[in-house]
């Protein structure tokens, strides 16, 4: 097998980027035409994160064939501009039911059933039988959480495992704090780290550090002496003005052409064309012509990963509009008490993404009013939609207390109601409609066509209820413009305003958008709100 094996692992705590650091990775080889593919694995016992709180894993991620998974992969996506299969994403839930189908099958027959070698062995399989489907010439294995987590020690001695047998390569990614009583980067957490991880039989080929500043020599000469490895390979991962900018950082630090080295890979020329291109959008990310902002209204505020994938479109839409954007960050309860002119005051767009229950709908319909009476370009993302019609068919149409029977099931006016299909559903994972699904524009006067410029359209969707057909008449009568449905009409996939932009969608295009490649409606979002940025100051 051609196949060479990269894992990326976690030493002293979460939450230090290991998905960029894995994705940035991507990057580097897809500079040198090489096809790197990434696996993740999590160690919880879910069998995925669909069902899972944003507050306690951030955003669900979905794929276009259905799956929700981690939202590191929507890092990935973003860096490499490949789409991901489900097969790429393992966790503790999957492996451990498959162990069990396993045994009441039969195929452990007189054997007692461990962690070692059946666990072990089945991760191993896994991913070899990936290598030889799909062919990569790196596979790149992100290890989630913690080296010396519990729930992921047993996956850890599959990578041990795997290195015995085929040509891997390890990065871990540590954090160097520095103290300011003392004034000094130190080393010695992860020096422990570092032992702890030889102990269970990795040792790793690079050290990436993350910290606010750069490493200072003498920390580089401290941790290449502990760590047994050559100065070159403790490279420095600083917070930068764009994530999109690590890639390169680490290209400056020679750490791709070590990368390939210790992988036995050529180092080819790089394509230039790739290259200038990313290093253009990420030139107008961090030194814009222009810049806006826009709010986002939503009920997951406090832990802005629960909206990853909306913020980066943001970023994708104003690099290719040479704009930065600037988010102000709205919990949606704080508008059903303060007036929302004063709250969204100055701010040339509005968006209100997904979000699931009752909490903080009636303050999202009230920016959506705000933004409606007011002509302030507006952009629903799934609930968005919803709440979007919702309050149309109450202020416009009249039908006073229309709602979601998802909010309340004995509503008069249910212009929001449960799919037909999710009627009878009763388990909560993997059972709503999800992945990627075809729309078909009904006109090309819309903000739709405008934005994708054909006629039939496919988006990433995660969601259990629908514009309630039985008022789709009366909507349409008194304005609402449906642009977009299935192909076969019986669903709304998205709606306008006729007299401003204002557009929802039942979908995600969020979790499409990449970097040179930006979701339509999102550039057509910001473009309106650069309009309406530059008209203001003409009329005060």
């Amino acid at each position: 097998m051609q196949t060479k094996f990269l894992v990326v692992l976690g030493s002293l705590m979460s939450g230090l980027g290991k998905g960029i650091v894995t994705g940035s990775i991507l990057k580097m080889l897809d500079f040198y035409d090489y096809k790197a593919l990434p696996v993740k694995f999590d160690g919880y016992l879910n069998y995925d994160c669909g069902t899972m709180n944003p507050y306690r894993h951030g955003e669900v991620f979905v794929f276009d064939d259905k799956s929700e998974v981690d939202m590191d992969f929507g890092m990935y996506e973003r860096f490499s501009g490949n789409n991901m299969t489900k097969d790429q994403s393992l966790t503790g839930g999957k492996l451990f039911s498959e162990i069990i189908t396993k045994e009441r099958r039969g195929d452990y027959l007189g054997r007692d059933v461990q962690i070692i070698p059946q666990l072990t062995d089945l991760i191993i399989e896994r991913l070899v039988s990936l290598a030889e489907k799909k062919k990569p010439d790196v596979l790149v294995i992100e290890v989630g959480g913690t080296v010396g987590d519990i729930e992921n020690g047993y996956f850890i001695e599959a990578m041990r495992q795997l290195s015995l047998k085929y040509k891997t390569v390890f990065v871990d990614v540590t954090y160097i704090p520095k103290l300011s009583t003392v004034g000094e980067q130190k080393t010695k957490p992860t020096q422990l780290a570092y032992r702890a991880m030889m102990q269970e039989g990795i040792k790793p080929d690079f050290v990436v550090c993350r910290g606010e500043e750069r490493l200072e020599e003498n920390t580089k000469k401290k941790l290449a002496l502990f760590t047994s490895l050559s100065e070159e390979r403790i490279i420095d991962d600083i917070t930068l003005p764009t994530l999109y900018q690590v890639p390169l950082y680490f290209m400056e630090q020679n750490f791709d052409k070590l990368l390939m080295a210790d992988l036995g890979l050529k180092v080819r020329e790089k394509n230039r064309k790739k290259l200038t291109e990313w290093k253009s959008s990420v030139e107008r990310i961090i030194h814009p012509k222009k810049q806006v902002e826009v709010a986002l209204v939503g009920k997951y505020t406090k832990l802005r990963d629960a909206y990853i994938s909306v913020k980066e479109a943001l970023i994708h839409a104003g690099s290719k509009l040479d704009t930065r954007v600037n988010i102000r960050w709205i919990e949606a309860e704080e508008l059903e008490s303060k007036s929302a002119s004063d709250v969204l005051k100055g701010v040339s767009g509005i968006i209100v993404p997904i979000g699931w229950g009752k909490r903080g709908t009636e303050g999202k319909i009230n920016a959506i009013t705000y933004a409606r009476e007011n002509k302030i370009p507006y952009l629903g993302l799934c609930l968005g939609l919803q709440l979007m019609v919702i309050e149309y068919a109450r202020n416009v149409c009249g039908l006073n207390g229309a709602t979601s029977s998802e909010f309340d099931e004995k509503a008069k006016y249910d212009v929001i109601d449960l799919l037909p299909e999710q009627i009878k559903v009763r388990e909560k994972g993997a059972t709503m409609r999800l992945g990627a699904w075809e729309a078909k524009v009904t006109s090309h006067d819309t903000i739709l066509y405008r934005s994708y410029k054909k006629d039939l359209i496919s988006e990433r969707h995660r969601h259990r209820w629908e514009v309630n057909n039985k008022y789709r008449p009366i909507l349409e009568k008194n304005g609402l413009v449906i642009s977009g449905t299935t192909t076969d009409g019986k669903i709304v996939e998205f709606v306008e305003w006729k007299d401003s932009f204002g557009i929802g969608t039942q979908a995600h295009p969020e979790y499409k958008s990449r970097l040179q490649q930006p979701a339509p409606l999102f550039v057509s979002f910001i473009e309106a709100a650069n309009e309406l940025a530059e008209e203001r100051p003409k009329k005060s």
